[in-house]
């Protein structure tokens, strides 16, 4: 089965065509930075992968997505010749809620409850949302599938998931926690038991998805009992430009101080904090640790901070969990960034997490699972490059084979 999955972010587009039952990717896309005057759109095409970028400023996710398939019909060196050549279409949406607990298959009922799962994730889901709907005009016929963030974490016990709130809000608006990023943590599970070469369900994992989004997740034999996100992807760690976690009296007092409605409270929260609130200058932490390179002190002070709240996380969960046999580094920032996994694991030596700083270089090994601690650290260090799209493809054509057969 011919499978295009699409993973719509808040200022990414991933997409790859799968051939799933050979599970090999035909096509690979991704536009970045999208809605700045830098962004582009990149694709490449088996075999070899050839990239093409070109530049998107002022399009929006579900533009990019339509320019990729008109690309993907109209292109000679494309490997289909028309749309109706893809079998199948697999979206990665971060929020399902305790509407989904599961893959799905888009129909009216489905896209409906989707619309219910926009405000917890209210960055993410919309451009999803818009994509899906675009999808369903221009390829009526071919059949979606919606694969979400959330669903990994549904294993999570009362005690993680409830807030210490009045039960009344649980009861009349499903206030909880559900995490996101499940897609990816549960392949880098899978793939760092690979490497350790044990099976799954005998080991403690602690996952860490570092992207411009980040959360971290306690996995236990296989099961996510805790993650750092919450009722929406605003809480946990410090991100890219959200606040993650901070005490709810701030943004009351900030609303009562500066005259400011909700709205744009939360346009603070999601899109003018984070690394790019404290660096004032950009989210991208490419960017912010060449700047910090340079000598710019709130750049350091940015990256402080991030490493800090993540040492913090992994702390806590080693707490949380009955056994820790390794920490997963996985997403943009977790593959790429010797840098960072140097300053994040200086300050967790002494819980046994012992970086070996020659294995963790990236020269010529980005895109290689890897394990970087030294031989004899008690809880090893993986990087995983994670594959949401080879996961996503796996559980569309799974869903569409059962309600063809």
């Amino acid at each position: 089965m011919r499978v295009l999955v699409v993973n719509a972010g808040s200022s990414t587009l991933k997409s790859q065509l799968i051939e799933t039952d050979g599970k090999v990717s035909l096509m690979r896309c991704l536009a970045e930075r999208i809605g700045d005057a830098d962004a582009t759109l990149s694709i490449s095409f088996a075999p070899d992968f050839q990239k093409v970028t070109y530049p998107v400023p002022g399009l929006s996710v579900p533009d990019c997505l339509k320019k990729l398939l008109d690309i993907l019909a109209d292109d000679p060196e494309s490997p289909i010749s028309g749309l109706d050549q893809i079998d199948a279409i697999g979206n990665r949406v971060v929020a399902g809620g305790e509407h989904f607990s599961k893959a799905a298959l888009i129909d009216d009922g489905a896209r409906e409850k989707l619309t219910l799962c926009e405000d917890l994730a209210p960055l993410h889901n919309p451009p999803a949302d818009a994509c899906i709907d675009m999808m369903r005009q221009l390829m009526p016929d071919t059949p979606q599938v919606a694969v979400f963030d959330t669903a990994f974490h549904t294993t999570m016990p009362a005690k993680a998931y409830l807030y210490p709130l009045p039960m009344e809000y649980y009861d009349k608006y499903r206030i909880r926690r559900y995490g996101a990023h499940g897609t990816s943590h549960r392949y880098a599970a899978q793939q760092a038991a690979n490497l350790l070469g044990r099976p799954l369900r005998d080991l403690g994992l602690i996952t860490c998805h570092l992207g411009n989004g980040g959360s971290i997740t306690a996995v236990n034999h296989g099961r996510s009992i805790d993650t750092t996100m919450g009722f929406t992807p605003l809480e946990g760690l410090m991100m890219g430009t959200r606040s993650g976690s901070i005490d709810p009296a701030i943004i009351t007092y900030i609303m009562r101080r500066e005259g400011i409605s909700f709205d744009e409270m939360d346009s603070i929260l999601n899109r003018e904090s984070g690394i790019l609130g404290v660096s004032g200058f950009s989210g991208d932490m490419r960017d912010v640790l060449e700047a910090a390179a340079g000598g710019h002190e709130r750049a350091e002070l940015a990256i402080d901070m991030y490493v800090y709240r993540i040492q913090k996380a992994i702390g806590g969960f080693y707490a949380a969990m009955t056994r820790t046999d390794a920490v997963v580094m996985t997403a943009g920032v977790g593959e790429n960034s010797a840098e960072l996994r140097e300053r994040i694991f200086d300050g967790l030596a002494h819980m046994g997490m012992i970086l070996d700083k020659k294995r963790n270089d990236v020269t010529g090994e980005i895109g290689v699972n890897r394990i970087i601690s030294i031989d004899d650290s008690p809880i090893k260090i993986c990087v995983v490059t994670t594959d949401e799209e080879m996961r996503i493809a796996r559980e569309t054509d799974d869903l569409v084979s059962r309600i063809d057969g």
